[in-house]
This record gives C-alpha cells, structure tokens and sequence, in this order.
C-alpha cells in the first residue's frame, strides 16, 4: 500500500518492507523510516558539495542543498523521528558555507538525536565535529542484529544498511531509456539510495538478487 503526504510543496509516498521480521518504511523521498527506533535513516547527503563547487570556480546556485534540507523537514514533519541515522557521507570537502546553513537548519531540531556513521567523505576535524553536535559518531552503528555501515562489508555478518553507491534503475521503452534512484534490498543488505538530488547513479554495481524499489517524485514501486 502506498500512502503520500504533502508539505513544503514535497510529496511523500511511503512503501512497507520487512527485514529481520522488523517493518521499515522506504519512501519517495530517499531516506526511510524504522518505527520501533524511531529512526530516519537516509545516506549520502553530500552537504557543502555546492560549496565546494563555486570554490573552485563552478558557478552552482545553493538551492540544490535547499531543496534537499526542504525534502528532509518534509520527512520530519511526517515521521517525527526522535533520531537521525547518516549512514555516510553526510558532508562532501570538509566545512564550508553550506556546512554553516545545514547546522543553521539542523538547530531547529534540538530533541532529535544525530547519528552519524563516517564515509568516505566525512574527513571531520575535532573542531567541525563539535560544530556539528552529532550524539554518536562511528565507523558503524549496530541495533539489535542490524548494522548500519556506509560501504558494505563482505566480512561482517548479519544484515547491513548501507549508503555509497547511488543505486539507480535503468528502464528500458521503445521511446527512451529512463535512469531512477532506487532501494536495493536483498538478503543481507539495504542499499539506501543518496539522499541528496545532486548526485550520480549507479546502475552497474549493485547487489545481486536484490529487489529494487524505485521511485519518482510522486511514487514508489517494487521491481
């Protein structure tokens, strides 16, 4: 059942899927939503990657991070999440001015706990952590039998949700070949697609008999 909500001029579309015999909410939007922890999970955000642009001479207009931080008090609103899972990559080139706007919006949510599991990108000074007031910063987080780690790890075992890839969905038509962000569950891995809009997609390297959920800006199906 598909379920849509509207606020801030974002409309959210929420799809059920169980993993561990836990229910988890995955919705358009690309984060989803653990009840039981009430918890919003979401990957990649990638802020101060505008930022990091106009520095060297890229001319990109900051609305981009707007949107995304609009999509994300969208998400909040809905859910009223008592935290926050980053699994990775939350910031992109260290800090920046769009780090200062993103801790800006992030003080109007004082109650709701921060989490964050370091990516590849998250290269955080003592200095820029404290800026950021996370409640926990690790290299993976584990709450009853599932890990949330930003890569996923061959060597751990048990079920793993993970971020890094910006998993997209090529769909083929006689008229054109349509690429969409997606969910890619499979048996021991939720691949969280990247939270932020101004990303790539990957199509090519994905897990193996996993079950995409894809989505548009209006809805979210399984494939």
């Amino acid at each position: 059942m598909i379920l849509q909500f509207s606020i801030y001029q974002v409309f959210i579309a929420t799809k059920n899927i169980s993993i561990q015999n836990k229910t988890f909410t995955l919705t358009n939007q690309r984060a989803a939503f653990w009840q039981k922890e009430k918890a919003l999970i979401l990957s990649d955000l990638h802020i101060g990657k505008t930022a990091h642009f106009r520095k060297n001479g890229i001319a990109l207009a900051n609305h981009i991070m707007k949107s995304d931080l609009e999509r994300l008090s969208a998400l909040i609103e809905y859910f009223q999440p008592e935290k926050f899972i980053v699994v990775g990559d939350l910031l992109h080139a260290g800090d920046n001015s769009d780090v200062d706007e993103f801790c800006i919006w992030k003080n109007r949510y004082p109650d709701i706990q921060f989490y964050l599991i370091e990516g590849n990108h998250d290269r955080i000074s003592k200095t820029l952590e404290e800026k950021l007031c996370f409640n926990h910063k690790s290299e993976f987080l584990e709450i009853e039998d599932i890990t949330f780690i930003h890569d996923f790890d061959s060597i751990k075992s048990g079920f793993q949700i993970t971020g890094h890839i910006h998993p997209g969905i090529v769909l083929n038509s006689a008229v054109k070949n349509i690429r969409l962000p997606c969910f890619a569950l499979s048996s021991n891995q939720l691949l969280l697609p990247a939270f932020s809009e101004f990303t790539g997609l990957d199509t090519k390297n994905l897990p193996k008999k996993s079950t995409f959920f894809v989505f548009t800006d209006a809805e979210i199906y399984e494939i």
